[in-house]
């Protein structure tokens, strides 16, 4: 049987930073063959960490792919970072996969990151098992992290080190094999297996098994399971696949890694993507793009990759990670950018020099292709560049990279928490965009607030003989760019639009006229209606020494939050709290130094909460007011003709 018709298994390694999930991926490559020597993260030796940064810091900063073969299965290995400024690169991953383990350290337990872990893997319909690491540390608790982990992540844990109590732990999540074991029947252990391996990939029951990554015990077992347990591809006909990393190569340029879900891709393909909007139409113009080579995971050109296969695709040019490539409809899950964690800062990035700007801003998109959740966005009117960020971790690495990779020595100032807005009431926005000739366009729109969390409602009331369908349809594709920044400077939700009136002219009207009138008709809805300041709210979840309490609940109340729940778990407390992303961004280094590093938490975006001024701001606005109409049109006209949407650069 060749190496690419052998069974494969697509698998992530997940684990909160420093439970050994680098270890454990070392040590499966080494075990399966596919490494003489186990590297080591401390020394920058691990295989999985090929990047100059990763190499000299010691941390994981992108998700890796590798490939190694056990027991006649190929298994292609994806280790993902386990710091949460780098969550983006974990969301990515679970485009790829069709099962994980999840690494638990059995000396601290389960660690509020884990939880967000396996929500994310839950939410993603992913199947698992855990891997209980550092069983040989002292003050390792295996009985007492199984128990955590049926608590709080799935009661339905099912322990392969505890082979006489097997059986009966499955037959505790198997009905008809419980009705044949309680009727006093013999169930024979591969037929527990056989039940565990059904209940597992229906994402019913996980496997759980524990060892030492550190010394190499209990590999062979995980090497097992997850050829054992975790679902094969599946494999549609049509053509699906996803982008869900990118690299460059030196010869070759830019690659993406591609899961392939359906179909084939093979070199010399041409295939379609989606390009700019056509202002005639408002319709997307596709472009078409001929692959010049395909590579495998271990960077052997294939020229082919196969339903179910994971391979670099070359020639694909500037498509970002993210998109899907065929029939998006094909693919088993849809993982949203800021799933599991959004960046809820964003940093102004400064050029050293500064006829370096327009360099550093190349490089910056560069790198928003291959994490959209960057939003690099230079704004011509203030000479400015952003980015959004996770955290200060995070930007130490993009310094680094701007430095090593693009020749491009940069600073960052102070992070500013992202806020965002909405309407105090309902109202009406009207634009009538007549002179100067040849231009025509009148919109009326009705805005009201919505429910908080609805984000952008829209439709139309409008007859097609008042406003064509391709003009409403422009309309339509402008409303994000009318919406990026309201009348405080950030971006507008939670509102129900409306258009409810407004015509074109059969000779005036120009093909692009209703996009540059629609965000000058919403502003002038905005000015009407009132604006509202929103906040993101963290749900922080902390795991306490209990002597901590009353400190921590202290802290939460100062930072204008509030406690929604504490729940004692063995010798220490787990409490849940919302709070404020403003008043909490240094907390984490605060709680490491409160508790001796002996507090553990992890925080996600819950919800938007009306803020009074005086304690948010106002972000400086990146493109020309709407509402000073003349200089708007001026500039708007002029962004037009490079492209529809190059008027966020002005």
């Amino acid at each position: 049987m060749t190496a690419a018709s052998l069974p494969l298994r697509n698998i992530g390694i997940f684990a909160h930073v420093d439970a050994g999930k680098t270890t454990l991926s070392e040590q499966m490559l080494l075990r399966a063959g596919a490494i003489r020597e186990a590297g080591s993260v401390d020394r920058g030796t691990a295989h999985t960490d090929s990047l100059p940064v990763e190499r000299r810091r010691g941390i994981s900063v992108r998700a890796t792919c590798v490939r190694l073969q056990w027991k006649g299965t190929a298994i292609h290995l994806i280790d993902t970072p386990g710091h949460t400024d780098f969550t983006a690169e974990i969301e990515r991953s679970l485009w790829a996969l069709d099962g994980a383990v999840l690494v638990v350290s059995a000396a601290e337990g389960v660690e509020p990151q884990t939880e967000l872990l396996y929500d994310a893997l839950k939410r993603a319909g992913i199947p698992l098992l855990f891997f209980l690491n550092k069983c040989d540390r002292e003050g390792a608790d295996i009985p007492g992290t199984l128990g955590q982990i049926r608590r709080r992540l799935k009661a339905s844990a099912v322990p392969l080190f505890d082979r006489e109590n097997l059986t009966e732990n499955v037959c505790g999540e198997d009905e008809a094999l419980a009705e044949r074991y309680l009727a006093g029947e013999d169930v024979s252990e591969k037929e527990a297996e056989d039940a565990l391996r059904g209940l597992t990939r229906a994402g019913k029951a996980c496997p759980v098994l524990a060892g030492s990554a550190l010394k190499g015990e209990g590999i062979e077992a995980v090497l097992d399971a997850v050829t054992e347990y975790l679902p094969p591809p599946e494999n549609a006909d049509e053509l699906c696949g996803v982008a869900f990393a990118a690299e460059k190569d030196r010869l070759l340029g830019r690659g993406v890694w591609i899961r392939l879900w359906g179909g084939t891709l093979k070199t010399r393909d041409t295939v379609t993507l989606p390009g700019r909007m056509d202002p005639l139409s408002g319709e997307m113009i596709p472009v078409e793009q001929k692959i010049t080579q395909i590579r495998d995971v271990r960077g052997a050109d294939t020229g082919e990759l196969k339903a179910g296969e994971i391979g670099i695709v070359y020639g694909l040019g500037r498509i970002p990670v993210g998109k899907v490539i065929g029939n998006g409809e094909k693919l088993p899950r849809s993982v949203k950018p800021g799933a599991i964690r959004e960046p809820l800062m964003t940093v102004r990035v400064l050029p050293e020099k500064k006829e370096e700007m327009e360099a550093l801003r190349a490089a910056c998109e560069e790198l928003s292709l291959e994490d959209p959740l960057l939003q690099a966005r230079y704004s011509k009117a203030t000479d400015e560049l952003q980015l959004r960020v996770m955290g200060a971790i995070q930007l130490e690495i993009l310094q680094e990279t701007l430095e090593t990779r693009f020749g491009l020595k940069a600073g960052f100032d102070d992070p500013t928490v992202v806020y965002r807005e909405t309407i105090a009431r309902a109202g009406t926005g009207f634009a009538a965009y007549t002179m100067p000739k040849p231009c025509w366009a009148v919109l009326e729109f009705t805005l009201e607030p919505g429910e908080r969390g609805s984000g952008v409602q829209y439709s139309s009331v409008v007859p097609v003989r008042d406003i064509m369908a391709r003009y409403q349809h422009q309309v339509e594709q402008a409303l994000p760019l009318a919406l990026r920044q309201g009348r405080l400077g950030w971006e507008v939700t939670d509102i129900v639009i409306t258009l409810t009136g407004g015509n074109h002219h059969l000779i005036h009207t120009h093909p692009m006229d209703f996009i540059l009138a629609t965000p000058w008709a919403i502003h002038d809805g905005l000015r009407n209606c009132g604006s509202v300041l929103l906040e993101p709210m963290l749900e922080m979840k902390l795991l306490l020494p209990a002597e901590y309490v009353g400190k921590v609940m202290s802290d939460v109340a100062v930072m204008r939050g509030e406690v929604l729940s504490t729940e004692t778990d063995g010798d220490r407390v787990m409490l849940t709290a919302l709070v404020p992303a403003a008043e909490s961004m240094d907390y984490p280094t605060r709680l490491a130094a409160a508790t001796g590093g002996r507090g553990g938490m992890a925080a996600r975006l819950h919800s938007w909460r009306e803020c009074p001024m005086e304690l948010g701001h106002t972000a400086k606005r990146r493109t020309t007011d709407p509402l000073d109409t003349a200089k708007y049109i001026l500039a708007a006209r002029s962004a037009m003709s490079g492209g529809v949407f190059d008027m966020e650069q002005e």
